[in-house]
């Protein structure tokens, strides 16, 4: 028969049992050994569906392919653009995936994205070697401008985003702000000062207190009780 051990967030340790039988599936984090699902490393159990995996609660971001990332500029070169990725390893965005504008041999690219810029963009390759390349070609993929940006542990993206956007719409409704969650930890919310102030501290409670059940109502209660200080902008 058989049979899950945990819940939805609650904390796992390496080499504890999650679940039991075969009708569970192991997801990132966890594997399978004989009919049991382990845990692989410190993190907060997530059920999606049959699949069981595991949110790290430590650790710095690593390039992923198809992630949505947040990057500041910090080169120019002659073939495009060097960025922070908030990581160990920075990324290049060239030309051809900068803009679909024509851009002519020897312009000035500062006039498109400037060192200290930060853009929205998406990883489209990552080498063996961590060479990461990243365009700026899709929804949402732009340059950011106005708001701020904070930065939080990679690890509580998901906590921040929870269960289908949920957590991040209902900050996005009580704040009046527009927000954008890279995958890295970046994070650029623009709205009235009193928005942008208010979806900071949610953000910053969510971050605090991801291991925590009931984290939803208590985000919901904290916005409540506050956004009627809030201005649309």
């Amino acid at each position: 028969m058989s049979k899950i051990n945990v819940k939805d967030n609650d904390i796992a340790v390496p080499g504890e049992v999650l679940a039991v039988g075969m009708d569970s599936f192991p997801g990132i984090g966890t594997y399978r050994e004989g009919e049991n699902i382990i845990a692989a490393r410190l993190g907060l159990a997530q059920l999606d569906g049959r699949t069981i995996k595991l949110i790290p609660l430590s650790g710095r971001y690593i390039p992923k392919k198809y992630d949505t990332i947040i990057c500041a500029v910090i080169d120019v070169n002659f073939s495009g653009w060097r960025l922070d990725t908030n990581s160990p390893y920075s990324a290049m965005l060239s030309m051809k995936e900068a803009t679909s504008q024509f851009i002519a041999r020897g312009a000035d690219l500062t006039k498109f994205y400037a060192i200290g810029d930060y853009v929205s963009c998406k990883i489209i390759n990552v080498t063996s070697q961590k060479l990461v390349d990243v365009t700026m070609k899709g929804m949402g993929l732009r340059k950011l401008k106005g708001g701020r940006i904070i930065n939080v542990a990679s690890n509580k993206v998901p906590r921040i985003i929870g269960k289908q956007g949920s957590m991040i719409s209902m900050i996005k409704d009580a704040t009046k702000c527009s927000i954008l969650v890279g995958q890295n930890g970046l994070i650029w919310i623009d709205g009235s000062p009193e928005g942008e102030l208010l979806a900071v501290n949610s953000i910053r409670k969510i971050e605090e207190e991801s291991h925590l059940s009931g984290l939803t109502d208590r985000v919901k209660e904290f916005l409540e009780k506050n956004k009627v200080t809030v201005k649309a902008q």
